[in-house]
């Protein structure tokens, strides 16, 4: 059987549009969704938590069968783990083709507000997280993915050619890039020359890592463009009309643990549309 989707669940706005956005997920993939309510407090002999935790039980009976009504065939199950969401995500996504998470909105700015159980799991999980807001619909754009040439970028290819084909919808393929800082210093003539150097260099490794999927995946139809400029703006304005942003999610070890590298915080923070960060080495 395919590996489910997991997503997670606690009765906000947010995880209702991620548990929705999951289960149309989920049945674009035929596979079975799962889905996810953490309950971090071992102990339930605090007065009145014996009756909040009867009503989180519900509310997730509810929602369940709801979804069962988005799926279709595909399996739905759900439970109510004894542990921190953090964790309990983190494990669950140990056996899932994705884990789904809500992202609450800043309102009119334009953004993500990412809680520390979503910096958590980002950080930490082995397999493809989207991000989702409340407000989130998808649009009839097209799904977008950012190339960072300087890793391997298969496994992110692979997921959003997969959602793009999925979606029969067409991918849109970035890579942006800055000439080197040192260049600033550089005549005028000379750094228009090294520009026009580096460029063709990035086209011809572009086109190396796009052309096999090109091959591999002729149903799908693919824009490709090269951006000259910072990473972090041109894909946050390229997502703008975006139905999915795909970005790989390299984990950097540091003496004060794992982080997000700029690119992706920025995706996190400032996109709109659902935003899948897929591992890559």
């Amino acid at each position: 059987m395919t590996a489910p989707v997991v997503v997670g669940f606690d009765g906000s706005p947010e995880s209702l549009a991620a548990t929705k956005w999951a289960a149309h997920e989920a049945r674009r993939r035929a596979c079975p969704l799962d889905v996810l309510e953490a309950w971090p407090w071992p102990h339930r002999d605090v007065v009145g938590s014996e009756e909040t935790y009867r009503h989180a039980l519900d509310r997730l009976a509810v929602r369940t069968e709801e979804l069962r009504r988005l799926v279709g065939d595909e399996p739905v199950t759900s439970a109510v783990v004894r542990t921190d969401p953090a964790e309990a995500l983190e494990a669950a996504g140990n056996s899932a083709s994705l884990l789904v998470l809500g992202s609450r909105g800043l309102g009119a700015v334009r953004g993500f507000l990412v809680g520390s159980v979503s910096q958590e799991v980002l950080r930490r999980a082995s397999c493809p997280v989207a991000l989702v807001r409340a407000e989130a619909v998808e649009s009839d754009g097209p799904v977008l993915v950012g190339l960072d040439l300087a890793h391997p970028m298969d496994d992110v290819l692979a997921f959003a050619f997969d959602a793009a084909a999925r979606r029969r919808a067409p991918l849109r393929v970035v890579h942006v890039w800055s000439p080197p800082v040192a260049s600033e210093y550089m005549a005028l003539q000379a750094v228009g020359g090294l520009k026009g150097e580096l460029s063709s260099v990035e086209r011809t490794r572009f086109a190396e890592q796009l052309d096999p999927w090109r091959e591999r995946r002729p149903e799908v139809s693919v824009t490709a463009d090269l951006i000259q400029g910072s990473r972090s703006v041109a894909l946050v304005d390229a997502a703008a009309e975006a139905r999915l942003l795909v970005i790989g999610r390299r984990l950097r070890r540091t003496l004060l643990g794992s982080h997000l590298g700029p690119v992706a915080h920025a995706a996190i923070h400032h996109v709109r549309c659902p935003v899948a960060l897929v591992p890559h080495s």
